[in-house]
């Protein structure tokens, strides 16, 4: 009971700790953006000295006659400081990446001369990081996911290329151009092997392994990560087309699936509203048999545009992260309608910060039970036009003149 009681109020307080430094806004992928930066930073240092550009500057300008050395922590550097830009983006595919790269930068340092025993359990730490906070990474669209696959294939095949080219010696036949250097790299990296060039050396036989381990894990995620959006919005098309078959005009557009959201959508309609729901995700098979139902990503337009957002009545953002909600105005506005925005709020610390997107109306009810009840227990009149205000946010209407 004890026990139970003390977990309470440490999440109790962590709860209010989260809510007065507003960490939704920048917790946790900003600390990790700028942890694997650093630990990229501190890698290349370690390695190339502080004039790492300077080898980065040669290989860009086409001069290969870099030590066999200088590529692996160079290219894991680069790939780290590029992915540390994708957790800033909350991107699914940049954190998987990032995972992944920074594995290898601590087997790196395990194989390597250098005793940095502080670099390695930096590396530890933050691998750990990572995989604590892997639900924070969501975020999955075709450009972004895109961007960064394309990035991770080349520096992988920068990687193996290279690599090769540089342990040329140790395989036969030997690897004396890039041209043979680049057909090894793919075979190597696709799993084909046909065994007309074979690593000879211990050196060798572990660039090998790498190469196939890095391509099957890279190629895989970055198909998937690209892939994947695309038939995601061809299921949601789908799951849309089951909804009813009214014209999506002149509706409302009810976002999110809280009890706010669900009881707004049963009053609309039961005043013969026509009522468009967007869920994130699709409805059980019969759950909502009748119902006009869009799925998909709030704040996407193209989602939005599939739920006639932009010839909406209105458009009511009622999830239940209020960040969301003020990304689903914003959104709404870009479309460039003439519909309406309903902003929700849950906490009253983020009242504000909502109210900077300008919705049309801001609804806040769960701030007005403490004030209510205060008002109550202490005998003061509450009128309707207080109530008017302190759930909407908006001023109280001025009667008429005269």
């Amino acid at each position: 009971m004890w026990l139970r009681t003390t977990r309470q109020r440490w999440r109790a307080l962590w709860h209010r700790v989260q809510q007065l430094l507003h960490t939704s806004y920048w917790f946790p992928h900003v600390p990790l953006a700028l942890l694997l930066g650093l630990g990229a930073l501190a890698l290349l240092r370690l390695d190339l000295g502080a004039d790492w550009q300077h080898y980065l500057a040669r290989l860009a300008g086409g001069q290969f006659d870099l030590r066999p050395s200088v590529l692996p922590p160079l290219l894991i550097g680069l790939g780290l400081l590029t992915m540390a830009i994708g957790l800033l983006l909350r991107s699914r595919l940049a954190w998987t990446m990032a995972l992944l790269l920074a594995f290898t930068a601590l087997v790196n340092l395990l194989a390597g001369a250098h005793h940095a025993h502080v670099l390695l359990v930096y590396f530890v730490l933050l691998l750990v990081a990572l995989l604590t906070a892997w639900r924070h990474f969501s975020r999955s669209s075709v450009a972004a996911s895109t961007l960064f696959a394309l990035t991770s294939v080349a520096m992988l095949v920068m990687y193996a290329t290279f690599g090769s080219y540089y342990l040329g010696a140790d395989f036969r036949p030997a690897i004396t151009d890039l041209t043979t250097a680049l057909y090894y790299a793919m075979v190597t990296m696709s799993t084909v092997g046909y065994g007309d060039i074979v690593p000879v050396t211990p050196e060798a036989k572990l660039f090998a392994v790498s190469v196939i381990v890095l391509g099957v894990a890279v190629f895989a995620t970055s198909l998937t990560a690209v892939i994947a959006p695309m038939v995601s919005r061809s299921l949601q098309r789908i799951v849309n087309r089951k909804g009813s078959d009214m014209k999506r005009e002149n509706h409302f557009v009810v976002i999110g699936n809280t009890s706010l959201a669900i009881n707004t959508w049963r009053e609309l309609a039961r005043r013969g509203r026509p009522v468009t729901r967007l869920l994130r995700e699709a409805p059980a098979d019969g759950e909502l048999v009748g119902v006009d139902v869009a799925v998909g990503d709030p704040s996407n337009l193209d989602v939005l545009r599939q739920a006639g957002a932009h010839k909406a009545e209105a458009v009511l953002a009622m999830l239940a992260d209020d960040s969301e909600n003020a990304f689903v105005v914003l959104a709404v506005k870009e479309l460039a309608g003439n519909a309406r925005t309903v902003a929700a709020v849950n906490d009253a610390s983020h009242l504000s910060r909502v109210k900077l997107v300008q919705p049309d109306v801001v609804i806040a009810p769960q701030v007005l039970g403490g004030e209510l009840m205060a008002m109550l227990l202490s005998g003061e009149e509450v009128t309707g036009d207080f109530v008017l205000q302190r759930v909407f946010q908006q001023a109280p209407v001025a009667p008429p003149k005269g």
